[in-house]
């Protein structure tokens, strides 16, 4: 049955995203994020939905008058630098066929949420996408918040099989990084069930995180917390509310979470812990001695032997700092990073932008939550293998459009009137 209702809705939509470009990329990212598919357990398992999507997109892109010009400027410049770096450094990776095959998959993400970039020009269309990836990835969320309250955190919490958030470190730092978004949506929403609902999920996807018993997850949490209250307007309710919530989760968790903890501070007797330094060791020794890094998935015996401290500990690096390091060598890096920056510089010039400017409050929010996001990424996935996951390049997307469309218009225009006008909608100018 499952099998037949996920063939449906995909094959349903096709007809919709030949009229309408944008529903394309909405449509993958729910494929993408949530994995329906993995759900089941005969035909649909293993059908090629992603690919049937994308193609019936590219068709409708080709004859779609919604396109919007590609917006040029520093941040997208340095991400499309960056891809075709990627190209380089696969034409001279230590491993160049596990290295090609691993470069398609990242192209079919990058190509698909650079689309956002000319597809999304309204604030609608961006909600939905908001939407789309709250719902897709919050499935797990809160289904695992739910199971971790029921069980009394006495296991992890998985995301979907063979997606980027399948292990319990990655799902908890995706959720950490839906969490803001559902913020942001709690505050533009009007429905009073739907608000409730969002006060739900976001606590049940906190419970998640911290089901998730990730050593990782547990250093966001303290990041995001106190980057959320520094962002929050409401700071005396919303200390309160973490630390009631911090003290409700360590008092809740058994004897096993806090063992699982504890070893932070002892991570040189972690065979994990210690495996992760020899990969980023084995990541900055291959840097210095090849300008183009080892190539998309050098991890292997062969190329341990050849640069990690000890060879017979073979890692991925499970750090997105160090993953780009290893791949791409220290320009890949810099690219990398000056991207994650130009992202963050783009969001803080929206929130001056638009501060104390009634009409686009919901921008305000969504701008400050996103730097939220940022910051769940960047303190978890120096710790995880995310560097090429759907999510944070969407929001780097969003923060270009944002940036290009919100923030010049703000600094033309002032509210007309000392009453409260309505929120504007972002637009293409």
């Amino acid at each position: 049955m499952r099998d037949i209702i996920v063939t449906l809705m995909v094959f349903g939509s096709l007809p919709f995203i030949l009229r309408n470009a944008y529903i394309g990329v909405l449509v993958w990212s729910w494929l993408s994020y949530m994995n329906p598919h993995r759900l089941t357990w005969g035909f649909a398992y293993s059908m090629p939905f992603a690919q049937i999507v994308a193609a019936t997109l590219l068709v409708s892109l080709f004859f779609s008058k919604e396109r919007k010009p590609f917006p040029v400027n520093g941040l997208t410049v340095t991400w499309l630098l960056l891809l075709a770096w990627m190209i380089v450094t696969t034409v001279f990776a230590l491993l160049p066929d596990v290295a090609y095959e691993q470069l398609i998959k990242v192209y079919k993400i990058q190509i698909i949420t650079l689309l956002t970039l000319v597809l999304f020009g309204s604030q609608k269309k961006l909600d939905l996408l908001i939407w789309v990836i709250v719902l897709s990835i919050g499935f797990f969320s809160v289904k695992g918040g739910v199971f971790t309250v029921l069980t009394g955190g006495a296991h992890r919490v998985y995301g979907p099989s063979t997606s980027y958030i399948s292990e319990n470190n990655a799902l908890a730092v995706a959720t950490l990084m839906i969490i803001p978004l559902m913020y942001y949506l709690y505050t533009v929403t009007r429905n009073k069930w739907i608000r409730y609902g969002l006060i739900f999920a976001m606590v049940a996807s906190a419970a998640s995180v911290v089901g998730s018993q990730s050593r990782g997850a547990l250093i966001a949490i303290i990041a995001v917390g106190g980057f959320f209250w520094l962002k929050s307007k409401a700071k005396i309710v919303s200390g309160a509310l973490i630390v009631i919530l911090a003290i409700a989760g360590w008092n809740f968790m058994p004897e096993s979470w806090h063992e699982r903890m504890s070893t932070i501070e002892n991570y040189e007797e972690d065979n994990s812990a210690m495996g992760r330094i020899n990969a980023w060791l084995y990541s900055v020794n291959v840097a210095n001695d090849r300008f183009t890094g080892g190539g998309l998935e050098s991890w292997s015996e062969q190329t341990f032997a050849w640069y990690a401290p000890d060879p017979t500990d073979v890692h991925a690096a499970h750090s997105i700092f160090f993953a780009m390091l290893g791949d791409h060598g220290w320009p890949g890096l810099l690219m990398f990073l000056t991207v994650l920056a130009l992202g963050w510089r783009y969001l803080s010039q929206v929130i001056r932008f638009t501060k104390n400017k009634i009409e686009y409050e919901g921008q305000n929010t969504l701008a400050r939550m996103l730097q939220v996001s940022l910051i769940a990424y960047m303190s978890g996935g120096a710790f995880l293998s995310l560097a090429y996951f759907d999510l944070p390049w969407h929001i780097l997307a969003i923060a270009v459009l944002l940036r290009v469309y919100i923030a010049p218009s703000s600094l033309q225009q002032e509210p007309e009137s000392d009453n409260q006008p309505p929120r504007r909608s972002l637009s293409y100018r």
